[in-house]
């Protein structure tokens, strides 16, 4: 070997025994295969027609779709697991040569990309050759417009039936008006649900999923406000990791008995005074998206800074507390329609400042995600704004959600040391 590759070789190893480590759960092993059982419970469906399989998105109604005994898969799960892996950035240009742009959701490329080039995560994951092909796609666009099209573009190609609901947007008070209209489009998908599962609606069964979903985020909320004990026994980091049963399990028992595991070690853990970060002196809040296929660098990045990141707007998407077995409808509107990425400047703001009262954190990390302006809250002054009435610093991080072409590694990881730096001379 070249004595200075050996040389930059032994530094590099220096380095990664330096690196402060994510201290691992205990649920991870459970999480790990709650993860597993769901992907091949969906794969052997599949190919053995048992049991049909709808297509939501991740803040659609999957409470409907579990009520009338479908398995229901997420492609955005999907998408974050081509990030995660880092396959994303080269899958994307084949979606974008039939057509779709680079600057929308990296998520819908991608796995668009995925699907033409017949490669997924899920097979070295799980051994799975392709994702489950679906019976029917169901969207809600409370999230953006792109999730339909999304699925438009694989009922095209799949010739399968496409319905979906259409959220209103940029809502202050949700009014009464908007209760009614979007549960009156929820009970209207039934009937094309029922065509698809040769089954009759039980409102029975739909009871029971909308209040396991309840328990699933009531446990999922308790999870992520553990973070406000000092120190914090998790990161926002380990939370997008987590978080994987409150999208693909909601609905679920096994939803509801993984949070209540992990909750009973996150307690453990605060208890014993076991904080995520060692030696935690900075507490931060990320505000958008994840940057898949830099979790880890960014985790390790923080902690050996003594920072840690203990809360965001992205991992509290998914408590949906708001729902009543009782008013299933009604309820599900509310809560899908209380999302904060439907909302207005000032309830996200506000929503923010509530954030900041109970997790005390010293600063704000705003993620611009090049395809993501749904969710990238920079563009209309807010950083500022909170900044200035809060009292605390803010970064904006220019990136992606998955296409890590739009990210510079150097510049993010400068701006963060200076950033912190700030932190420490105020």
């Amino acid at each position: 070997m070249h004595p200075i590759m050996r040389h930059r070789n032994e530094e590099e190893m220096a380095e990664e025994k330096k690196r402060p480590l994510r201290k691992e759960f205990k649920s991870g092993k459970v999480l790990k295969k709650l993860m597993a059982d769901h992907f091949y419970e969906l794969d052997e469906a599949a190919k053995s027609g048992s049991k049909k399989i709808a297509w939501c998105t991740s803040v659609g109604p999957a409470e409907l779709l579990r009520g009338m005994g479908f398995l229901v898969y997420y492609p955005e799960n999907h998408g974050a697991m081509l990030g995660a892996t880092r396959m994303a950035t080269e899958l994307i240009p084949y979606a974008n040569a039939i057509g779709y742009s680079p600057d929308i959701c990296s998520y819908l490329t991608s796995d668009i990309g995925s699907f033409l080039q017949k490669r997924t995560p899920l097979t070295k994951a799980y051994n799975i050759e392709s994702v489950p092909k679906p019976d029917v796609l169901v969207f809600n666009t409370n999230q953006c417009r792109d999730v339909q099209d999304w699925f438009s573009w694989y009922s095209r190609e799949l010739n399968v039936p496409v319905i979906g609901i259409h959220t209103h947007r940029d809502i202050g008070p949700i009014r009464e008006y908007q209760i009614k209209d979007i549960a009156k489009q929820i009970e209207d998908l039934i009937p094309a649900l029922e065509k698809v599962s040769g089954e009759k609606f039980d409102m029975d069964r739909f009871k029971e999923a909308v209040a396991l979903s309840r328990r699933t985020s009531e446990l999922w909320r308790a999870c992520l406000e553990a973070a406000a004990a000092v120190p914090s026994p998790w990161t926002f980091f380990d939370a997008t990791i987590h978080m994987g049963p409150a999208v693909v399990a909601r609905g679920t028992q096994e939803g509801v008995d993984y949070y209540e595991l992990l909750l009973a070690e996150l307690k453990e853990r605060i208890d014993s005074g076991v904080g995520a970060v060692d030696g935690e002196k900075f507490r931060l809040y990320w505000e958008g998206m994840p940057i898949w296929g830099k979790l880890r660098a960014l985790s390790e990045q923080f902690a050996s800074l003594k920072a840690c990141v203990v809360a965001s707007t992205y991992c509290n998407s998914w408590i949906f507390d708001q729902f009543d077995h009782e008013e299933p409808f009604e309820s599900m509107e509310v809560a899908y329609t209380e999302r904060l990425i439907v909302r207005d400047e000032p309830f996200k703001e506000q929503y923010i400042r509530d954030c900041h009262d109970l997790f005390r954190f010293d600063g704000i990390i705003f993620h611009d995600a090049k395809t993501c302006p749904n969710n990238s809250n920079n563009r209309y002054g807010m950083p500022e704004r909170l900044s200035r009435n809060l009292g605390i610093p803010v970064l904006t991080i220019n990136g992606d959600l998955n296409d890590l072409r739009c990210y510079s590694e150097e510049q993010a990881k400068t701006n963060i040391e200076a950033f912190i730096e700030q932190l420490e001379e105020s």
